[in-house]
């Protein structure tokens, strides 16, 4: 491929210019493999970026949308819908726990968080309580890369060039990695649920009656698989309650099945007001999103005049009508195949795979619940990621395309995955491991 080729696309979270010195193309992909520009088959361990749940390829989704865009290309969300919009909808909202009835319609995760944002301070100006407009956060954070995103989100790199034009009225609870002895736990950890007394804290300090939301990641996937101590988000939720504060869990990447259940709210059976979700909901093919609101939320904005607009809030593709085909073919997937169900019967047998590598080079804590797991890597010094890298590098040369973050490798197989490819993975991992310096 000429250079020139290479010159117009601006990638994102990449180093562009090292990557056009040596690029990695992808041109096809089936089940759980990619097909590279040379020939190569390469593994795919991180279901794309966390949301090609079915594996990739699918005919069922391809012809779902070839047929959607025939029928209906596009149809206005503004005053105007398609039957589409509403049987998925009715669906994802049957899915969901308690009763988190009602669905929005985004096309992204960062447009998730935004909207779910958006609705929580829309929500207590509605009741009358409009005092309440601070957002709490988490360190470590991931909740997209639009700026109330950003905001509530405590990744540091993500930050720090935005800084001056942060949200203001955001603070942040604790993160819940590194206590010591939670270190090499397999699951979800005994010991931190006293971590969530942070949000008391920051209601001490602040007044509650300031405080619009709380808004975690019921398991942080982007920061390097940071899994919330047992009691931490039930203790979160009955602090919330206390004072009057909306809980929103940021779903983008446990939903749709990944920790074996519909949702991690169920997994955990802590059920939040507002819930964002993205990336699987069309098994990653289309951009979309979806952001559930309880009844109590949504039911806080229908009370005025019924010709007035409720929430001044939407996008151009909300509900696009090839994005809801695809949708409806990933959850008849999901459903037909029970790949909820299979994610939880492999979790066990993922979870002694990954802990396997207990011991190799630089290995320094391995996570994991569900079908996601992390192996925690002792940075060099000075030069932090380079060692991460180095495995990601040679992972890829040798046919396994790894996640990374921070110092930290994050694994989560499509929900297709065979215990065989479960062994090639880890195996695979290990071997790079061993020959990494």
């Amino acid at each position: 491929m000429l250079r020139n080729d290479l010159d117009a696309f601006w990638l994102p979270f990449t180093p562009n210019r090292e990557f056009k010195a040596n690029p990695r193309l992808f041109v096809a992909a089936k089940g759980m493999h990619y097909t590279t520009e040379d020939g190569r088959q390469v593994m795919d361990g991180t279901s794309g970026l966390w949301c090609c749940a079915a594996g990739h390829g699918r005919p069922e989704i391809a012809e779902a949308i070839g047929k959607a865009a025939i029928e209906l290309d596009y149809a206005p969300a503004f005053q105007m819908a398609h039957p589409k919009a509403f049987e998925l909808a009715t669906r994802l909202a049957a899915l969901a726990p308690g009763d988190l009835n009602h669905v929005f319609f985004t096309n992204s995760g960062s447009e998730s968080v935004e909207t779910a944002l958006k609705i929580a301070l829309a929500y207590h100006r509605a009741r009358g309580d409009g005092a309440r407009t601070r957002l709490i956060g988490r360190e470590r954070g991931y909740n997209g890369v639009n700026f109330g995103g950003m905001s509530v989100g405590g990744m540091t790199a993500n930050r720090k060039a935005y800084a001056a034009a942060m949200l203001p009225g955001v603070d942040h609870l604790r993160h819940t990695d590194g206590l010591p002895e939670n270190l090499f736990t397999k699951g979800q950890p005994e010991h931190g649920a006293y971590l969530a007394e942070d949000l008391e804290r920051l209601c001490t300090l602040h007044d509650p009656s300031t405080i619009a939301a709380v808004i975690v990641e019921p398991l942080a996937g982007s920061a390097g698989v940071l899994l919330p101590p047992k009691g931490y988000l039930q203790r979160l939720r009955e602090i919330c309650d206390k004072h009057g504060i909306l809980l929103i869990f940021d779903e983008v990447i446990t939903g749709y099945g990944r920790l074996g259940a519909p949702f991690a709210a169920q997994y955990f059976g802590v059920q939040p007001d507002i819930m964002t979700t993205a990336k699987a909901i069309t098994n990653g093919i289309v951009p979309m999103g979806a952001v559930f609101a309880s009844d109590k939320v949504h039911d806080a904005f229908m009370t005025g005049p019924e010709h007035v607009i409720e929430l001044f809030h939407g996008y151009t593709f909300t509900a696009n009508p090839v994005a809801c085909a695809a949708a409806l073919a990933s959850l008849d997937i999901y459903k037909t195949e029970g790949l909820f169900e299979r994610a939880a019967e492999l979790a066990p047998y993922w979870q002694e795979a990954i802990h396997s590598l207990k011991g190799r080079r630089h290995v320094r804590d391995i996570r994991n619940l569900g079908l996601i797991g992390a192996v925690d890597l002792e940075p060099i010094a000075g030069s932090p990621t380079r060692r991460v890298m180095n495995v990601f590098r040679t992972a890829y040369a040798k046919g396994l395309l790894l996640r990374t973050t921070g110092d930290i490798v994050a694994l989560c197989p499509p929900l297709i995955v065979q215990k065989s490819e479960i062994d090639w993975l880890i195996d695979t991992l290990g071997g790079v491991l061993d020959q990494t310096d």
